[in-house]
């Protein structure tokens, strides 16, 4: 099995696309329920969390922005590690991310880990 990292991506930074509380708890449920499927399944690495919606981004030149990188509207809201045969096998689990059920700004990268 090779590992790959499942990079999620949201609109962290428009305050109208964040949930409520009551579609929250949807989401986390969606959410557990689709981690203890790849774990039932022996495919959930360890590794993985959510990042706070805070952060900075540093250029060359010591060029420091406030605010965490975003293109067309989406950043980085967390990532799973996963074992998988292939890059298809992991397309497979990651297509039941409950993300997908969300904005058509949402996204899931799938991305073999490199080991140096």
């Amino acid at each position: 099995m090779k590992q790959y990292m499942l990079l999620f991506r949201l609109d962290i930074l428009n305050k109208d696309a964040q949930p409520s509380k009551s579609e929250m708890k949807v989401y986390m449920t969606q959410w557990m329920e689709w981690l203890n499927w790849i774990a039932e399944k022996g495919q959930l690495a360890e590794g993985g969390n959510h990042l706070q919606y805070s952060g900075r981004v540093l250029k060359p030149g010591k060029v420091v922005r406030d605010i965490p990188y975003s293109s067309n509207k989406e950043s980085v809201a967390g990532y799973i590690l996963i074992n998988a045969k292939n890059l298809d096998d992991a397309t497979r689990l990651a297509e039941k991310c409950p993300i997908l059920n969300g904005s058509d700004k949402n996204s899931v990268e799938i991305r073999e880990t490199a080991r140096l």
